[in-house]
């Protein structure tokens, strides 16, 4: 099956199509616990190899209601994934999930510039009108993240044991507040790490 290649370039992050050469980086980060924490599952227990064939089966056959995205610096370092998913056209809504697995980019307003870089491209590419994401209840640094880049806290839900925060943006809130996202974006340097970083940026 053919699959469209995507890149799409943000101040100092590309996002581009999920590939092959990107399961190692996966597999690592979905069996870290602290990581596993933060995205409100568990580790994975399956091997590498298990992961691999499901990892090839899924990049030949993806989901028509999903896209998903690696980090990237701008030299080509693949530091975390993002994707838009359980794209709903006719309620012209679709999730949003990020996270940066790799923790010495923590806390350096890279997981801030991949969102800001996939609101805009999926509100300017789509006819969607309201994206919207799920955090830990706990995670108040990304909450912070999102409501920066124009999210609002609209609920408190439980699932499978977990309390997470529903977080809504509208095409209109969008545009209200792109320019202002944009420019600041463009104005600040990335931060040096963090001796103790507190988490990555989660869905």
């Amino acid at each position: 099956m053919s699959v469209t290649q995507r890149a799409i370039r943000g101040t100092r992050v590309v996002l581009r199509s999920k590939q092959v050469s990107d399961a190692a980086n996966d597999f690592a980060w979905r069996t870290d616990p602290e990581l596993a924490t933060l995205d409100a599952t568990h580790p994975l227990q399956q091997t590498f190899q298990e992961y691999l064939r499901q990892y090839q089966e899924e990049l030949r056959y993806p989901s028509p209601w999903s896209e998903r995205f690696a980090i990237e610096t701008l030299d080509g370092e693949h530091i975390g994934n993002c994707m838009c998913y359980d794209i709903n056209t006719a309620r012209g809504e679709a999730e949003m999930g990020i996270m940066i697995g790799r923790k010495d980019f923590w806390n350096r307003r890279y997981g801030y510039d991949a969102l800001l870089t996939l609101i805009d491209d999926t509100f300017g590419s789509t006819s969607l009108r309201l994206l919207y994401l799920h955090t830990l209840e706990s995670n108040t640094r990304a909450q912070r993240c999102f409501q920066r880049c124009g999210f609002t806290p609209v609920s408190l839900i439980r699932r499978q044991g977990w309390k997470l925060v529903r977080m809504d943006l509208p095409r209109p809130q969008w545009y209200q507040i792109r320019s202002q996202c944009l420019a600041l974006l463009e104005q600040q340097p990335p931060a040096t790490p963090s001796p103790t970083p507190p988490g990555p940026l989660q869905r």
